[in-house]
């Protein structure tokens, strides 16, 4: 199974992403119920005989909930050229967010999932970019919704998640959520 550990939104944050859009050709926009905040990609392959394993370890994980901004907008990949793949809407820095990372991080470990060799970049993808070709629209959006700034939210928990890919995009089922204490 495709599976993700992410935080998830309130629904007044997913109103406020789902407003950030534009009419961008090629674009393929993430729909609202799609809005998390992925702390680790597990894969497309993951056993379901490793959820139990997986939920044991992540419910071990000790970690105060804190609060969380969403802020400002970008693109993968950085700057001008080559042409933009994916648009994000960020979060705001946060020590307790980058903890829970790594405890995460950590705890998959003994489980056979190594750590991510890229960077933490906590963000949201708002959508998908399939031109290959710089896009004016793209420089639009970004300077458009670059002040982009929602109420901060308070995360009390994260959840093991499987998604399902299928023609009208991804749909997602919460599989176990783990309380931050």
């Amino acid at each position: 199974m495709r599976a993700f550990i992410a935080i998830d939104l309130p629904d007044e944050h997913k109103d406020r992403l789902a407003s950030l859009r534009l009419d961008i050709p090629g674009a393929s926009w993430t729909r609202r119920e799609g809005y998390h905040l992925t702390l680790r990609f597990l894969g497309d392959a993951v056993p379901e005989s490793d959820i139990a394993r997986l939920a044991e370890a992540l419910h071990a994980i000790e970690q105060p909930s804190f609060t969380l901004t969403l802020a400002g907008v970008g693109r993968f990949p950085p700057g001008a050229r080559p042409a933009a793949r994916v648009l994000w809407a960020g979060i705001e820095s946060s020590s307790a967010l980058h903890s829970l990372h790594q405890k995460v991080q950590a705890a998959l470990v003994p489980l056979g999932f190594p750590p991510e060799e890229r960077a933490f970049s906590p963000h949201l993808t708002l959508a998908r970019l399939k031109s290959s070709k710089t896009q004016p629209d793209v420089a639009r959006f970004l300077h458009k919704y670059a002040n982009f700034r929602a109420d901060p939210f308070h995360a009390e928990r994260f959840h093991l998640i499987q998604s399902t890919l299928t023609p009208q995009g991804a749909s997602y089922e919460t599989l176990v959520s783990f309380p931050l204490r």
